[in-house]
């Protein structure tokens, strides 16, 4: 019996548990509207992978990373895209972007990150900075189509920062 695989796709918007009172939790961030996206550079693709939260991607998986670039000096590109949506009055968009940077090199087992770094991005996406500036064109030309066909309309509505730090002419 062959399973189909589910489709994961961007965590949508839940009404907030601490709205209207003041107590435990009010004014902490929420996960709840933050999906991560991974990018394969070499093959040109995006995907939603929901085990990045924890650092147990089918990327990361069985990989064990080092801060030091030099020992992955045969390390496979991704970026990890932090991508958080938000709500206006016109409906959702994307809020927050920022991408991190990795490297896999699945036959040594090596991979190449800066935890710390990721951990920040992730903070940053949260709090709706567009960071994307660091990333090569044709990764930003792939994620850019992503987010456009997930919901063309939560594209329309995002900030002309993030349209234009993806688009090239």
């Amino acid at each position: 019996m062959e399973q189909k695989k589910k489709n994961i796709g961007f965590n949508i918007i839940k009404s907030d548990p601490t709205a209207g009172h003041g107590g435990f939790g009010a004014g902490a961030l929420s996960l709840d509207n933050v999906s991560p996206v991974i990018i394969d550079v070499e093959a040109g693709e995006a995907f939603v992978d929901i085990g990045a939260m924890h650092a147990r991607s089918v990327v990361e998986k069985g990989i064990k990373f080092t801060p030091n670039r030099d020992e992955v000096p045969n390390g496979k590109p991704y970026w990890l895209v932090w991508v958080t949506i938000d709500r206006a009055a016109e409906g959702p968009y994307y809020a927050g972007v920022t991408a991190c940077e990795m490297t896999v090199d699945r036959q040594a087992r090596r991979g190449y990150k800066v935890l710390p770094d990721h951990v920040n991005k992730l903070d940053k996406s949260l709090k709706r900075l567009i960071l994307i500036d660091h990333m090569d064109e044709r990764s930003k030309r792939v994620l850019a189509d992503f987010l456009k066909q997930h919901d063309r309309g939560m594209w329309d509505r995002s900030s002309d920062e993030l349209k234009n730090g993806l688009e090239f002419k």
